[in-house]
């Protein structure tokens, strides 16, 4: 019988000794934060240890870790960086003299929150989120509706933007040169993309609903994918949440696509906005050359290139055949357009 227990376990090991650990970016997170002395990092008993025990937090709970030995505990006891530190302290002691059950995983250290940028951006974004459902409800107040429809897009705004800050830094120097490198580094990035979305939006008195929908669609990418690797071992998460947010992670190309239907379908609308009393021509302008940086964007350019090829389908030979004199000025503005 125990050794038939010990099977699974077995399996268990082998499996996070072959996950790839470089290309998970929560690992270089969860080593950067253990101090351990320098000639204890080198050791590969030790990264193994740290490894099984990362595998243990964010892959498989279920997984039993052994506690370090002598050789490696003799070490001097390590100053903790953060309180996931502390609890990878206190773990293998206890893993070492009594079995996990799965019964354990609800009070795994997963469940606690450290105040850094993730968790800052997930409440930025669930914030976001909450905010945007409320503008598009149909029975709430339209003053309420409309300043609910533009803090979503300065919430957003400023959540790309603190992204950008995290990821990017800021210009070297405020001179024209250090101000060029830079904007050339970070002008094709999502985040960049999406902070002049929202500006266009906040700083126009056109409402327009649906371009909520991209501005929702990322908000729930993002606190899907927080709740699922910070939240995973929650009861609470586990009844109510878990099928929404594995869901959202498994179909964040069908969310993309949406978001560039969205997107596109916003661009005609502001064309269409231009012969009411709301128009507002610079908006137009600002928005579809926002629009041409997504059509060539690497982040969103395969979306925006499917939606804009069916259009083509159907638009073009209707034009041949009904409108021939508007073929040369589409050339002109397709060659601009691919430029």
């Amino acid at each position: 019988m125990g050794e038939e227990r010990e099977d699974p376990q077995q399996l268990k090991r082998v499996a996070a000794a072959a996950y790839d650990y470089e290309n998970d970016p929560r690992w270089a997170d969860y080593w950067s934060n253990i101090l351990i002395p320098p000639h204890m990092s080198s050791r590969s008993d030790v990264i193994d240890h740290f490894k099984r025990k990362f595998y243990q937090r964010h892959i498989d709970p279920e997984l039993m870790v052994d506690a370090m030995s002598s050789g490696s505990s003799s070490q001097p006891k390590r100053p903790s960086a953060s309180s996931r530190t502390t609890n990878d302290q206190t773990q293998p002691r206890s893993a070492g003299s009594t079995p996990r059950t799965p019964g354990t995983a609800a009070a795994a250290p997963p469940t606690s929150l450290r105040w850094d940028r993730k968790t800052i951006q997930f409440s930025v974004n669930a914030w976001v989120f909450l905010v945007a459902v409320l503008a598009i409800f149909p029975l709430v107040p339209k003053n309420l509706s409309d300043r609910a429809y533009r803090l979503s897009f300065m919430g957003t705004a400023c959540s790309s933007l603190y992204s950008l800050y995290s990821v990017y830094g800021k210009p070297r120097a405020w001179n024209l040169q250090a101000l060029q490198v830079y904007f050339q580094s970070i002008i094709t990035t999502k985040d960049f993309i999406y902070l002049i979305y929202c500006i266009t939006f906040v700083t126009s008195h056109l409402c327009l609903k649906f371009a909520l929908i991209p501005i929702l669609c990322r908000a729930l990418e993002h606190v899907a994918k927080f709740l699922r690797h910070n939240f995973s071992q929650s009861s609470l998460y586990r009844k109510y949440l878990e099928e929404p947010c594995v869901w959202v992670e498994s179909n964040t190309t069908t969310l993309s696509i949406l978001s560039s239907h969205a997107e596109v379908g916003v661009g005609f609308l502001l064309i269409i906005s231009l012969f009411s009393w709301q128009r507002n021509i610079v908006q137009a302008f600002m928005y579809w050359q926002l629009l041409k940086l997504m059509y060539h964007a690497p982040a969103t350019a395969d979306y925006h290139l499917s939606v804009w090829t069916k259009i083509g389908r159907t638009v073009h030979p209707l034009i041949h055949r009904y409108a021939r004199f508007l073929e040369t000025p589409l050339s002109a503005v397709q060659r601009w357009w691919l430029r």
